[in-house]
């Protein structure tokens, strides 16, 4: 079954105004937001898997983007967040830029198929100038209509 941005991306994960100032601040916030629609998700697990991912290379992939991601036991599909930092923060991208926009996945062991595809749609989205919007978004509903133009 294909699964799309915007069902990715419940609203309530979308934190328009990140509160951490750095890297681990922003992963907590962020897995916090996950846990928020995705209970069964548990913290410390789903972080550690994170950070497992996350020290092998960095997931920071230029433009003010990061996107980081991990397979996670501890659900069934493809959960996300959205956090959108306006003061930027050191994530170590490729670019060696502060980050602005971080979409944040954990992925079902049983959704390789899905993994792929929406990391590519948010490579591409990072491409555009779709990033400049959500950076300036006022409520989550602008970041999902955005998402749903990027299926």
């Amino acid at each position: 079954m294909r699964i799309l941005l915007n069902e990715v991306f419940d609203p309530r994960a979308i934190k328009l105004n990140l509160e951490g100032k750095t890297k681990e601040d922003i992963f907590i916030e962020l897995a916090e937001a996950i846990r928020a629609v995705h209970p069964e998700c548990e913290r410390a697990s789903m972080l550690a898997s994170l950070w497992e991912r996350e020290n092998k290379l960095s997931t920071g992939i230029g433009s003010g983007v990061a996107i980081p991601h991990t397979t996670y036991g501890g659900i069934n599909n493809i959960a996300g967040a959205i956090g959108v930092s306006k003061t930027g923060i050191e994530y170590g991208t490729i670019d060696h830029k502060p980050v602005n926009v971080v979409f944040m996945l954990v992925i079902s062991d049983k959704a390789t198929e899905n993994h792929l595809r929406i990391l590519n749609q948010l490579f591409t989205l990072a491409q555009s100038e779709a990033i400049a919007i959500i950076r300036e978004a006022k409520n989550t509903q602008i970041v999902k209509d955005i998402l749903s133009r990027f299926q």
